[in-house]
């Protein structure tokens, strides 16, 4: 059925001018041109809660992180301060490594271009799950993302358009 609108929780599909479904992918995020556009992440810091990871968990680990619909693997770049669950303080500085129970403040990279944005933002796009061996070894909330000044990719479809 056509809606006018859609409200959170409705699913809904919509045709964008100038982009053909096979410029599509998983991950893709579309938001607003003119008023804060969505972007690729060059890092970003979260908290994160580590559920049931059999060993630990030091700088270099490069698991997939789940957030949104993108499925991309992403480096625990820096551990930078293991926390209070409850309270969220600081118990330690730049840990070497984090555990099963454990929380921590981390810094990510991704190994590929990805749209995430704080959680207090747009917390769809702000909270994720780490995935390993087949399950959920952690999650986490978005802090803070430092975002990629490239532009976004433009379209075949958009190219042509443009020269009309």
């Amino acid at each position: 059925e056509q809606l006018a609108e859609g409200v959170p929780g409705d699913n809904v599909g919509f045709n964008v001018k100038n982009v053909s479904v096979k410029e599509i992918r998983r991950g893709n995020v579309a938001g607003d041109s003119k008023n804060d556009p969505p972007k690729g992440a060059d890092s970003f810091n979260a908290q994160v809660i580590v559920l049931n990871h059999p060993g630990q968990i030091s700088a270099g680990y490069s698991p997939v992180l789940d957030c949104h619909t993108a499925h991309i693997a992403c480096k625990f770049d820096e551990i930078l301060e293991k926390i209070d669950r409850r309270s969220g303080k600081s118990l330690e500085s730049n840990p070497k490594f984090i555990k099963s129970g454990d929380a921590a403040i981390v810094k990510f990279v991704p190994t590929k271009p990805m749209c995430v944005e704080a959680f207090t933002e747009y917390p769809p796009l702000g909270r994720f799950a780490v995935r390993d061996m087949r399950q959920t070894v952690a999650v986490g909330v978005i802090k803070s993302v430092e975002k990629s000044d490239k532009a976004g990719k433009v379209t075949k479809a958009a190219q042509k358009a443009a020269k009309k």
